[in-house]
């Protein structure tokens, strides 16, 4: 009888044993990421020990987007939320404020190097409109890969303080991807290596590349004089295409986020072509080609680098 109690005890604690092992040791850390290049920087920390919900997704402009309930009951629920800060999310307070979460909002540009932005904003294109977006300084720092290695940092602090038990595995991760990132750095700068330094000059809608131009060697020029109210007026086109003359620009490029009607007018009063879609404020689908941040500034360093050996290569 002893012995058959004794195998019956064992029995009975390998049964627990095998219960407890089926039950998650910790619940998943609740991330919201205010848009695509951050989320997609948070997956590649947090990877499987994060539940991730992106507000602004593919193809979409946070300067712009208008919130859901949905997107507020989310929030609600978040352990961290994510953000880039700098004026960029124009949605983010009334949301937080509709959910009234209790999360740490992390802005992710924090210690990176911020460029102050002279005309204290910007413009993009919105269903074929210029819409001026006030801010001292640019949003867009991601743009420079030496800032997004800051983003990676401030999202591992973030979630390591929400979660200090799988700190060592966000850091791990944060290693493996801080690495891919300084590889990256040295690719753009290789491939802005091969561009003959007069070709380095080109056209998008959106002015949202001074990081890249800054780090990188790239102008970017566009149309900052038009109107907030109303479409491109005949003196708006005429200031951009004096300006492409006077620097003698080697292509037109249209944005993922942006309609393309404003950027194609302008490349055919140039004698330019449209010579590719950027991606500047948003990733692409999952099936783009600009999936991931990685894969976004790639994507971007070679359609520029493309398009610039094909007008050099022109009589």
């Amino acid at each position: 009888m002893r012995k058959s109690g004794i195998i019956l005890l064992y029995q009975l604690m390998t049964s627990l044993l095998f219960l407890f092992a089926a039950i998650p040791a910790t619940a998943k850390l609740n991330v919201i990421a205010s848009f695509s290049i951050i989320g997609d920087m948070a997956k590649n920390i947090g990877q499987d020990r994060i539940e991730l919900r992106t507000i602004v997704g593919p193809n979409g402009d946070a300067h712009v987007y208008e919130p859901s309930p949905s997107d507020a009951i989310a929030m609600s629920k978040a352990d961290v939320i994510l953000v880039n800060g700098l004026q960029l999310e124009g949605f983010i307070s009334r949301l937080i404020e509709a959910s009234e979460t209790s999360a740490p909002v992390i802005e992710t540009t924090k210690g990176a190097d911020i460029l102050r932005d002279p005309a204290g904003g910007h413009y993009h294109f919105y269903d074929g409109k210029a819409v001026f977006h006030a801010a001292p300084f640019d949003p867009h720092a991601w743009q420079s890969v030496s800032n997004a290695r800051i983003y990676v940092k401030n999202i591992t602090v973030a979630f390591c303080a929400k979660d200090k038990n799988n700190c060592d595995f966000y850091q791990a991760n944060a290693r493996a991807y801080d690495e891919k990132l300084a590889a990256l750095e040295n690719e753009v700068i290789n491939v802005v290596a091969t561009i003959p330094e007069k070709k380095r000059t080109i056209v998008v809608g959106h002015n949202a590349f001074k990081y890249f131009e800054r780090a990188y060697g790239i102008r970017f020029l566009s149309p900052q004089g038009i109107s907030t109210e109303s479409e491109a007026s005949a003196a708006d086109v005429a200031g951009i295409l004096k300006q492409i003359k006077e620097n003698n620009a080697s292509a037109v490029f249209s944005e993922n986020i942006s309609n393309p009607r404003l950027v194609e007018q302008i490349a055919r009063e140039a004698g330019l072509e449209v010579a590719g879609v950027l991606y500047t404020d948003a990733l692409s689908e999952p099936e783009g080609p600009a999936s991931s941040y990685i894969a976004m500034m790639q994507h971007n360093v070679t359609t520029i680098a493309a398009a610039s050996h094909r007008r050099n290569s022109q009589p």
